[in-house]
Order: structure tokens, then C-alpha cells, then sequence
């Protein structure tokens, strides 16, 4: 059954799915696995010009055997990269080799999915409420089943406020796993509201923040991302938007979590990590801080996921609780040899 905010193509012989136009724009086997790289266009957004590029990764000598599907977002100032590099190395190349059917979208402006025309305005709101049902509905179409999802930073953020504001219903997820996210860091003189004004009046006269510029990755990052952000942790701020209190929202959700922090992660420390996963509701979940108290190496925001320690750290971790998300995970039950991509 189509979901009624999507409107099915007119020639369906065009799309590779039955319930909105997607475009199938390479089809490549890279070393051991297989790329497909599909192109979503609904016209569900406010803006009809967005286009979002989402990546299949799979085995290439078994292609009809896809496997448990899952969704890995990535975070600010990257792409499909952070998951997976042209070398065939990370988290998602990873994955696929361990037989899972791993799906990579980009953001909107990132990697291969292209600037839409409002694309300076785009906020976490917009792709929690449009996007993320978007690929959920295709993913699950294509998969048969419903998909993990994974998400670092914004990624994680985004995919909490799917949860909480209800985009995402309880059917479209198996679980989620959260890494270095978090909503709750105070940004005390976004308190004082001289200096909230002062701050949006020049931020509007950007349009973008660019990574590369500021070291901060690959990828710019749209400004509407920033005003966001500023009215989330002002005076009276909250994780939602006008019309709908994520936060609120995530004490009903009910699914199988992760929450995993990094001991030496500055930008989402651990303690507001571990706030966002106190206030998900339900019993089927894990925080997991990366320290050396724990057995891990200290890791940061992006090494956590990134790093050949996390390659024998953390990656045999993802992939033990994808199997089972009821199954505690924990430093003793990682293989003693480091897991190399090949």
C-alpha cells in the first residue's frame, strides 16, 4: 500500500519503485561488492525539487542474496563516504561483506544528491518529516522487511526527531543505533537574547557554512541547519519544532536502541549522549560508552567510527548487536584479532 504523502509516478515503467519515481543511475561492482546507486524524486517536500541519492551496498558474486537491510546516516559536513571510501574500506563496506543489505542516503546538497532550490533553508525538521519516510518506504520495499537504522551525529539527530515527532512508525524500524548524538550540550550565550539577534542577523546573511573552509569535512552545510539549532537550545528552546515536541515524543518511542558515546568525544560529550538515551522510552536498549575504563581505546566523534581501532573495536560491535539487539554488547565480546577490510 502507498503511504498517502507519496504520489505514485505516472509511467511506473520508468521508476524502480512502485510508490514514487526513482531512478536507477549506476549499477557497479567495486572489488568485492556491488554499488547501486538509486536517485529518489516523490515530491512529498514543501520544496518539490528535492532529490535525495541513496546507495545499495551488497555482495557482488551473490546478488540475490541480500541480506537484513540497513539504513546508515551520516552526519554534518559529510556524505556516503564516512560509511563506506573508494578504497572499499568502513563501517558500511563493512557490513555488506558481513551479508547484510546496507543502504547509504545522502543528505540533501551532499555527495549525489543534488542542492535543491530552497536548499540554504533545510533543517533537521525537514529531513525527519519528508525525507527519512522517504527512504524508510523504499528500503522497505525493495528489502521486504523492515531496516536497522544507524546514525552518527546529525545523522543521529535526525533520526531521533523521526522517532520522536512520529515520522517514522514503529513498523519502519527494527532498531536504531545513536553514535555521538546528542541535543542536550547548553550553549550558555545562546541563553541571553541580545546576543541570539545579533547572532541571527548575520548568520541570514549566509547562505551556507562551509566545511572545508572550517576543517570541519567535505560537505557545506545549509545555514537553516544553524538558525535551527540556535532556536533548539535558546531561552525556552526544545528538541522539536513549532507544531511538535520531539523530545517529548522519544519517552513513546518503543524499539530496540543503541547509544553509543565516546570517552574522548568533546563535541557530544557523554553525559548528554547518555541524556538523549534516558529519555527514549521502552526496555530494549543500550548505552555503551568508548573508554579505556570499558576496554576501549578513548574515542572521539568521528574515530568512534572512522579509525582502524574502531575497525576492531567497534565495527565487530555494530554487527553482534544487528543480529540481535537484545544481546548486551561489550569490549569482551569483541574477537581477539583486529577485523581489516580488505
Amino acid at each position: 500500500m502507498v503511504p498517502a504523502l507519496f504520489c505514485a509516478p505516472s509511467n511506473l515503467m520508468h521508476s524502480s519503485s512502485t510508490l514514487f519515481p526513482v531512478a536507477l543511475l549506476s549499477a557497479e561492482r567495486r572489488g568485492d561488492l556491488s554499488e547501486d546507486v538509486y536517485r529518489i524524486k516523490a515530491g512529498n517536500s514543501p520544496d518539490p525539487s528535492v532529490e535525495l541519492a541513496v546507495t545499495r551496498l551488497g555482495l557482488a558474486d551473490q546478488p540475490g542474496a541480500q541480506g537484513v537491510p540497513v539504513i546508515l546516516l551520516h552526519g554534518s559536513f559529510s556524505n556516503r563516504r564516512f560509511w563506506y571510501s573508494p578504497k572499499g574500506i568502513g563501517l558500511g563496506a563493512f557490513l555488506a561483506r558481513a551479508g547484510f543489505d546496507v543502504w547509504i542516503p545522502e543528505m540533501r546538497g551532499h555527495g549525489l544528491s543534488p542542492r535543491n532550490r530552497q536548499w540554504q533553508h533545510n533543517r533537521v525538521a525537514d529531513y525527519a518529516r519528508d525525507d527519512l519516510p522517504l527512504v524508510a518506504a523504499f528500503v522497505q520495499e525493495q528489502a521486504g522487511q523492515a531496516p536497522h537504522w544507524v546514525g552518527h551525529s546529525l545523522g543521529g539527530t535526525t533520526l531521533a526527531a523521526a522517532l520522536g515527532g512520529g515520522y517514522l512508525p514503529p513498523e519502519q524500524v527494527a532498531s536504531a543505533a545513536f553514535f555521538g548524538t546528542q541535543v542536550s550540550r547548553v550553549y550558555w550565550p545562546l541563553k541571553v537574547p541580545p546576543v541570539v539577534w545579533g547572532a541571527k542577523f548575520l548568520l541570514k546573511r549566509w547562505r551556507q557554512i562551509p566545511g572545508q573552509r572550517l576543517k570541519r569535512g567535505p560537505e557545506d552545510e545549509p545555514i537553516g541547519l544553524a538558525l535551527e539549532s540556535m532556536r533548539w537550545h535558546g531561552l525556552f528552546g526544545r528538541f522539536g519544532d513549532k507544531d511538535n515536541d520531539w523530545w517529548a515524543g522519544l519517552a513513546r518511542v518503543d524499539v530496540p536502541v543503541l547509544a553509543v558515546a565516546g570517552a574522548g568525544d568533546f563535541q557530544d560529550p557523554v553525559w548528554a549522549c547518555r541524556k538523549l538515551f534516558e529519555q527514549l522510552g521502552g526496555s530494549r536498549k543500550q548505552f555503551l560508552r568508548l573508554g579505556r575504563e570499558e576496554g576501549f581505546e578513548a574515542f572521539g566523534h568521528v574515530d568512534m567510527l572512522v579509525s582502524k581501532a574502531a575497525q576492531a573495536q567497534v565495527w565487530p560491535l555494530v554487527e553482534r548487536w544487528l543480529r540481535d539487539p537484545l544481546v548486551p554488547v561489550h569490549a569482551s565480546i569483541v574477537m581477539a584479532e583486529p577485523v581489516l577490510a580488505s
